[in-house]
């Protein structure tokens, strides 16, 4: 009794009492915030494919979207760089202002046609967020646990995946060690954003598979293995590319306002000849795919090198929702030569291109569990697991402390 009674130890309850319960509240606020932004971008495409000359202002957009930032917001351009700082402890906060400045462009962006995801902006904003709780707690690693239990919240308040979120919170900022101790945060904050989003209309961003869990003949454990070895070596492509096309960019037009336009042109030029098949979200392609339809053996290479070049250029939004795009994609053209059902395979491959470009193991295994089903648990390891240790440890957010040229731990 005396031991329970101790004031160190009464002092660590009351702190992690009061950590999880800002971790609910920071998982409210999040589930608010990742509605709001959600329903905005279905509502942007909806406006955009009604209107498809629309398309044509997407220089202008890049053009007002670069003028914003640099006015108001300059270091906001960073995006996930601020969330990796503030985790880090190498800045106080995420400034608040980041969540008006990169939920307006990432709108002004869908509206008119860049192929850009989401997820990247719904971690920013509910990590800002989280910042604005920070003070209430004293121990900085009760600070950076609910920091983390933003980007937890983000993720699941948007994509309604509360346990992969928690897995992609963990595994995002120390490749290859999970740090347990922000494990109950990360999970209140992620049930909590997934419940509310869920209860304002936001909906996971496809629902149930109908494939047939194939038997594990030899035949099929090569194909899946092949399709692992593919993913993770698109997800690499993705990375470099992204990547590179940034670096050099900078180097060919230093001007951001000459980048942004005539990127955007182009984007709008290539949008209005394909039909804007790939500008935006492109869902339809995803679900072409996981219905076991027909999709153009390119699909998967332009929606990567749009959204590559869209981003690097300057336009804001998120990489998760392409990748999970261009995995589909790429497992419905594979499908064939591998000897696989077409649905399997794409739901297998929106799982592993996932997991190579973010560089995460168990939160993609869990998205492709909460999103289609726990019988495929023994397929999602497998290609998962193949595609993870084919990627080179390389991650679409270049903060992450393994990157190019470094071993994974």
């Amino acid at each position: 009794m005396k031991d329970w009674m101790n004031p160190e130890r009464l002092n660590r309850l009351k702190g992690s009492a009061i950590l999880l319960a800002l971790s609910a509240a920071v998982g409210a606020i999040a589930g608010v915030l990742t509605a709001v932004f959600g329903h905005g971008v279905l509502a942007m495409t909806e406006v955009r494919e009604a209107y498809p000359l629309l398309m044509v202002l997407l220089p202008a957009g890049g053009a007002l979207i670069c003028l914003v930032y640099r006015r108001w917001g300059e270091e906001c351009r960073r995006g996930m760089g601020l969330v990796f700082d503030a985790v880090e402890g190498r800045r106080k906060d995420v400034p608040t202002r980041l969540i008006p400045l990169a939920v307006g462009s990432t709108w002004i962006g869908h509206l008119l046609g860049a192929s850009v995801g989401r997820e990247g902006v719904a971690v920013q904003i509910s990590t800002a967020a989280a910042s604005l709780l920070t003070p209430g707690l004293d121990n900085p690693r009760n600070k950076r646990s609910l920091l983390m239990a933003g980007v937890a919240a983000g993720f699941a308040g948007l994509f309604r995946t509360p346990l992969a979120a928690v897995f992609f919170a963990l595994e995002l900022f120390h490749t290859g060690v999970m740090e347990y101790e922000s494990l109950l945060p990360a999970l209140v904050a992620a049930l909590t954003a997934s419940a509310v989003s869920g209860a304002l209309g936001v909906n996971p961003p496809v629902s149930g598979l109908s494939a047939a869990v194939p038997a594990f003949t030899v035949e099929t454990i090569i194909g899946l293995v092949v399709l692992g070895i593919a993913a993770g070596l698109v997800g690499h492509l993705f990375v470099a590319l992204l990547h590179g096309l940034h670096h050099r960019l900078e180097q060919w037009l230093p001007n951001p306002y000459l980048r942004i336009v005539l990127v955007g042109a182009l984007v709008a030029l290539f949008g209005l000849v394909t039909g804007g098949r790939y500008n935006g979200l492109s869902e339809e392609i995803t679900a072409i795919a996981l219905a076991g339809g027909q999709l153009y053996a390119w699909d998967w290479l332009a929606k990567l090198c749009l959204t590559a070049v869209c981003l690097a250029a300057g336009f804001q939004g998120g990489e998760v929702a392409p990748l999970f795009t261009v995995g589909a994609a790429l497992g419905a053209v594979l499908a064939g030569p591998l000897g696989l059902p077409v649905e399997l395979a794409a739901a297998m491959a929106y799982a592993a291109v996932f997991s190579a470009g973010t560089n995460t193991f168990a939160a993609a295994i869990l998205v492709g569990l909460e999103l289609f089903g726990g019988q495929y648990f023994a397929c999602l390891f497998l290609v998962c697991t193949v595609a993870y240790a084919c990627n080179g440890s390389h991650s679409i957010y270049p903060q992450c402390p393994l990157n190019y040229g470094e071993e994974k731990r």
